[in-house]
């Protein structure tokens, strides 16, 4: 099953300072925290800041490639959960079928707040992520497990570069 999820926030890592990218349900029972590189964070920020820059970054490209070629961004995905990485389809309705395309969890992220797309989490892969080691240190580990279980939602602000 698919549940929605919004973009709860953009925040570094304490440990790792990787930027998170936290998922959340609509009635806040359930977070996901997607770990993404600094360029795709800032692409997520620009967009959530809704700052526009002088020319098409590379996620406002491919959603102009999509609707010149008569598509549409439908959703997008999180659908799997594999060895610490996480997958994720956009879904293109081309008008007479619908697409989906492998990506990286943080261009779909990226591109679905471009297109005003809705961002879904496959249930399985929120189950799964609750015992997923991102840490090499079990040390680590267990203080960001912490941490994030500790989180108050007025810590989950915007990100900043």
């Amino acid at each position: 099953m698919q549940i929605e999820m919004t973009i709860k926030g953009l925040m570094v890592d304490p440990i790792t300072n990787m930027p998170i990218i936290i998922l959340r349900d609509a009635d806040g029972q359930r977070v996901l925290p997607i770990w993404v590189g600094i360029f795709e964070a800032n692409a997520i920020a620009l967009q959530m800041e809704n700052i526009s820059t002088p020319r098409p970054m590379t996620h406002d490209l491919l959603r102009n490639v999509i609707e010149d070629l008569a598509g549409h961004i439908t959703k997008i995905v999180v659908s799997d959960l594999r060895d610490n990485t996480f997958y994720a389809l956009i879904y293109v309705d081309t008008g007479s079928d619908t697409v989906a395309i492998d990506a990286r969890p943080s261009d779909a992220i990226a591109l679905a707040l471009r297109a005003q797309a809705p961002i879904y989490v496959e249930e399985s892969v929120i189950d799964n992520a609750k015992g997923v080691d991102f840490s090499t240190d079990k040390a680590d580990s267990e203080r960001l497990q912490k941490w994030l279980e500790s989180l108050d939602p007025e810590e989950l602000g915007k990100y900043k570069m």
